[in-house]
């Protein structure tokens, strides 16, 4: 499956999605490309993938580094040499984007829980509209990221998002705003082998993992 984690704003977590979804992959067993294609070299999947092949002998995924429209061309020969592929785009409307848009299975959205980042996903909806023209096999979800640890935000951007779509498919799979995100990143660790275990930070990608990939996590 070829999976984009994008949007066309900054801030959201795509690149967290994206690491942490690799090396859940790759813990359970599976062949998996981690795609940076986000053009601002700037906290970006190569950066992590750079600390974390000081920190362990093995990444437990395949990292390369791609941009442009060549992304369409190359993305469905390298399909075939693994199991998954996971796009980081980065977060702006990129010609990196439009091209894998052009090839993928699935676009996976986070969002931030505020008015400004939920009223964003009306842009994706038409993106997505257009390019099913081209990739009629093309899903995309939205998800809320960074989301708030308590209070009513998160419920309100929830509403929003339900329904109002039609091209994209709201996931109740909140990832809310831990430390251990940043703790874990900052080692090259995926949150799922950073130690000590923050067990509701795991629960909420594990649940991710699942709609995503359709089967439990088991690493």
């Amino acid at each position: 499956m070829i999976i984009i984690c994008g949007g066309i704003k900054g801030g959201g977590g795509k690149t967290t999605t994206a690491i942490n979804l690799a090396i859940m992959r790759g813990l359970a067993g599976f062949e998996v490309l981690l795609v940076d294609a986000d053009s601002i070299d700037n906290g970006n999947a190569s950066d992590f993938s750079a600390i974390r092949d000081e920190t362990l002998e093995s990444k437990h995924y395949t990292a390369i580094k791609l941009n442009g429209k060549a992304i369409a061309k190359e993305l469905p020969v390298l399909a075939t040499k693994f199991a998954d592929i996971i796009i980081d785009v980065g977060g702006h409307d990129s010609l990196s984007q439009r091209a894998a848009l052009t090839v993928a299975d699935l676009l996976l959205v986070p969002v931030f829980p505020s008015s400004f980042d939920t009223w964003v996903i009306e842009s994706i909806n038409t993106l997505i509209s257009e390019v099913n023209v081209i990739n009629p096999k093309l899903k995309a979800y939205c998800f809320l990221s960074r989301a708030d640890a308590s209070g009513n935000q998160n419920d309100d951007a929830s509403e929003i998002l339900i329904g109002e779509y039609p091209e994209i498919e709201f996931i109740d799979c909140p990832v809310k705003n831990r430390k251990v995100f940043r703790n874990a990143s900052g080692q090259g660790l995926g949150v799922v082998e950073y130690k000590p275990k923050d067990p509701k930070a795991i629960d909420e990608l594990k649940k991710l993992y699942q709609t995503v990939f359709k089967q439990s996590f088991q690493d």
